[in-house]
């Protein structure tokens, strides 16, 4: 596996560098202006300073970060780290942002690889082949990190870090890894369930290892406390400024780009029933205005952050519940994993403000499970066909289409491939016909964009609609991968167990060959038996 994964991540770095010239979107600003805040102002003022809009909003290590970062930039060139220089993009400050965010994907390669050992993948099968591909050639962090620009590459690596560590049970550590990713970017604070109830049970509850249950806790507290005491420690009289940065309430049930989840969903009924029942449109701007702020519903129930919190939790519970009360060590690993895909999934379907860019906290983790279980590849599949497809409206600019497409084309038709190959005589690996038939919108929505629209002009009269299309189709599709994955996590037998040397199903047809060898060995043993 050393090998050919090594081989793998350089020339999915060569794709990155190939990338370099595409357009950026308004995050390439926001990260170029942390690098001049942290750089130019002391720390006391970093979660204060709001001359451009896009002020300072996550969590601490990520501004350490920005900060040591700058430095370099500074370098490269003195006047990206200047505050008052918005909108600055020259062409030495788009190379190193750029750049800076391909060297970061190291660590992003060091957790996939750490992962696939922890799951004890055999060396050189297809299953590492296929596993190292789609995580590194992950086309969604393609899109978000290396074309739109953010730096999500490395914050998963640490996050599978933290999950290869709790596999090999080396729980401290993982813990302590975990809270270090929390602050870096706190979204991931939707997972914090499962490896909470995870380390709960196995680590400090655990009957058949000799610890101290309370001493366990202790521990894990010390552990899981210290990266935080580090990272607001330096803002303890600003803790309440901090925290306003961090959870910007005020900013709406939904992005200006509705995420495909329940909400987008219920904006969209609400849309409908106004219109049907000719309720008046609110003076001002409405869900599809394009701004991000907060609205009321024209019909529907008016939604809270408290109501979107509820309706998470409860979301939650049943998975929670199974892998702390109904789950054996030896399944437990595996019932981990799809814990944290559905905590996820849950937050993103319920949660407040989410954003499109969260999908990718359940895509890349079912990436592992996608080389599993069969049903698990299938339900990753579906997903990974609508997921990064909802991600297009943010590469909306004309010189990428035809890119975009490319490259989402040949990752989908990798994994369908690798899908046949991995699990050649699975039924269930194969889509129902009326599953097919939906997949079908995927085409017609971007002919209806490209061509349609321009076309008859609906262009002008109805700029939001094909978002509002992607949004509601993918928002469908997603709720039905929520509703099954759910479904077959919860019911699903203790068969996944991590304690071979590999844990996967053999090719049928390298085990009829095998049995055929093995008969003929006996065949010939008995032979000469009756000879002697």
């Amino acid at each position: 596996m050393e090998c050919h994964f090594w081989k793998i991540f350089a020339l999915s770095s060569a794709v990155k560098i190939l990338l370099i010239p595409s357009p950026h979107s308004t995050d390439f600003e926001v990260h170029r202006n942390w690098l001049a805040i942290t750089h130019s102002l002391p720390i006391s003022k970093w979660y204060y300073e709001n001359t451009s809009n896009w002020t300072l909003d996550y969590p601490p290590f990520f501004a350490y970060f920005e900060w040591l970062l700058s430095y370099a930039a500074s370098f490269v060139d003195p006047q990206m780290v200047v505050v008052t220089n918005l909108n600055y993009a020259s062409t030495a400050t788009i190379y190193f942002q750029r750049c800076s965010v391909i060297i970061m994907d190291l660590v992003f390669a060091l957790g996939v690889r750490r992962s696939l050992r922890a799951l004890k993948i055999t060396q050189s099968s297809p299953q590492s082949f296929a596993a190292a591909m789609l995580l590194l050639f992950n086309v969604g962090l393609l899109f978000v990190d290396h074309m739109h620009f953010q730096y999500n590459g490395f914050l998963f690596g640490i996050l599978l870090l933290s999950i290869s560590f709790l596999l090999e049970e080396r729980y401290l550590l993982s813990a302590f890894t975990f809270a270090t990713l929390l602050m870096f970017k706190h979204i991931f604070l939707y997972m914090a369930p499962a490896f909470a109830v995870y380390l709960l049970k196995f680590y400090c509850l655990d009957s058949k290892c000799a610890r101290n249950a309370i001493i366990c806790i202790v521990k894990l507290a010390v552990v899981g406390l210290t990266p935080i005491v580090a990272a607001f420690g330096p803002f303890y009289n600003q803790i309440d400024q901090v925290f306003s940065r961090l959870f910007p309430f005020k900013r709406g049930l939904t992005h200006a780009y509705w995420a495909p989840n329940f909400w987008a969903l219920y904006n969209t009924a609400d849309k409908v029933a106004a219109k049907l029942l000719r309720i008046p449109s609110t003076t001002g701007p409405s869900t599809t205005s394009g701004l991000v702020q907060e609205f009321e519903p024209q019909f529907l129930p008016n939604i809270t952050p408290r109501t979107t919190f509820v309706l998470t939790l409860l979301f939650m519970l049943p998975i929670l519940i199974k892998l702390f009360a109904y789950t054996s060590k030896s399944e437990s690993k595996a019932t981990f994993l799809r814990a944290v895909v559905i905590c996820s999934c849950s937050s993103f379907m319920f949660g407040w403000h989410v954003h499109e860019k969260a999908l990718l906290m359940c895509l890349l983790p079912l990436c592992l499970l996608f080389v599993l279980h069969s049903t698990d590849a299938t339900y990753a599949y579906w997903l990974s066909i609508f997921g990064y497809f909802s991600l297009f409206p943010l590469l909306h600019q004309s010189c990428v289409l035809l890119l975009r497409y490319a490259l989402y084309l040949a990752y989908v038709a990798f994994m369908y491939g690798q899908l046949a190959n991995l699990y050649p005589n699975e039924r269930q690996t194969k889509l129902h016909a009326l599953e097919k038939l939906y997949t079908v919108g995927c085409v017609l929505i971007p002919l209806y964009e490209h061509f349609i629209s321009p076309l008859l002009h609906l262009d002008e009269k109805l700029p939001f609609l094909p978002l509002l299309l992607t949004s509601l189709y993918c928002g469908l599709a997603v709720t039905y991968f929520f509703i099954r994955y759910y479904l077959h996590a919860l019911a699903i037998s203790p068969s996944a167990s991590f304690t071979s040397k590999t844990n996967f199903k053999p090719n049928t047809t390298t085990t009829k060959t095998v049995k055929a060898k093995d008969n003929s060995k006996s065949k010939l043993f008995k032979s000469k038996l009756k000879a002697q």
